[in-house]
């Protein structure tokens, strides 16, 4: 027996949420409705400028263990957080909400647990400002055989192929799962992370056994249209995902192919929308599920956490997925 359903590696990063209009974005500088790189100094003052702060402990692979956890799958995180007020918040957070935080927090040093400034649009979008901090120095040495090679699954978040020591951890948890009769997959996380890594990430997609992306990511992967770099992707991969934004989710496994319509929702928030389709799409994987049936708990899991504020779950997704006649 495996010890862990899914292990999921990624940035430990506290999600700060603040409501925000166009015109605050604009003056800040902000570009709306992606998530940016910053430095100490600017997310000092990013945090400063927020109104009626939110915390939650988040990072986006972290945010899809939730999910998977609320659904009963046994999960664990492979991140890095310092021994500070808000990554000992984070670890016991994590721990509350039933998924393994296995690295302790780190003392000493001079990097603080790194955060996320959040804003949120009247119309759900949500520009993510982000300062790593301590999490950009997560390496292979954080990676435990214990934990990366008794996963049924491996989650990875494009986000590490950052920083160098990112991309040999997630790239000796790969090795590690595969070696122990795992699934090893990743999220291509946003089509800037694919622009500056497209290399590595065609070397990636190749040696692993699932990938997610959204139609944008896929075609910058493959510099190519959607159909053509989909037509690709599957021969290079064993399983591809292309989200399609309002529209559809195309899943192909070698001959095998399903589209599933989205059902289209106004957001209230969308942050956390593509962590928790992974989350009901791998909990579809991980329980033996067909392409279509697992692609269709992804976009319930998805179209629950747009509902609300906030990156995950607040409704009971397995009954969620009962009323769909999914279970």
């Amino acid at each position: 027996m495996k010890r862990y359903q899914v292990v999921g590696i990624g940035n430990a990063i506290v999600d700060v949420f603040s409501s925000a209009d166009d015109s605050f974005l604009e003056l800040m500088g902000i570009e709306k409705g992606i998530m940016q790189l910053v430095e100490r100094e600017r997310g000092e003052l990013l945090y400063a400028a927020m109104k009626d702060r939110v915390q939650a402990p988040g990072g986006s692979v972290a945010n899809t263990l939730a999910g998977l956890g609320s659904l009963g799958l046994t999960t664990a995180f492979i991140g890095r957080v310092h021994d500070d007020a808000l990554g000992r918040f984070y670890a016991r957070t994590m721990a509350d909400e039933g998924t393994d935080f296995v690295n302790p927090p780190v003392p000493g040093g001079e990097l603080p647990t790194s955060r996320s400034m959040i804003f949120v649009a009247p119309d759900g979008e949500r520009s993510m400002n982000t300062y790593l901090g301590i999490s950009s120095e997560l390496g292979p040495e954080d990676v435990s055989d214990d934990v990366a090679g008794k996963a049924e699954v491996l989650f990875l978040e494009g986000y590490l192929y950052d920083k160098p020591k990112g991309k040999q951890a997630f790239e000796r948890a790969a090795k590690l799962c595969q070696q122990g009769g795992g699934k090893a997959g990743i999220a291509l996380s946003d089509p800037f992370c694919v622009d500056r890594h497209r290399d590595g990430f065609r070397h990636l997609v190749r040696e692993l056994d699932y990938v997610i992306g959204n139609e944008h990511e896929w075609s910058s992967l493959y510099q190519c249209d959607l159909d053509a770099a989909l037509a690709q992707a599957v021969k290079d991969c064993g399983l591809v995902v292309c989200t399609r934004s309002g529209d559809e989710v195309i899943l192909m496994m070698g001959d095998d192919r399903a589209v599933v319509p989205v059902r289209r929702v106004v957001p209230v928030d969308a942050t956390g929308a593509g962590d928790q389709f992974a989350a009901g799409f791998l909990y579809g994987m991980a329980t033996g599920q067909t392409l279509a049936t697992a692609g269709r708990m992804g976009c319930v899991a998805a179209a629950e956490v747009i509902s609300h504020f906030g990156a995950r779950p607040e409704a009971d997704l397995k009954a969620l997925f009962r009323k769909e006649g999914l279970i």
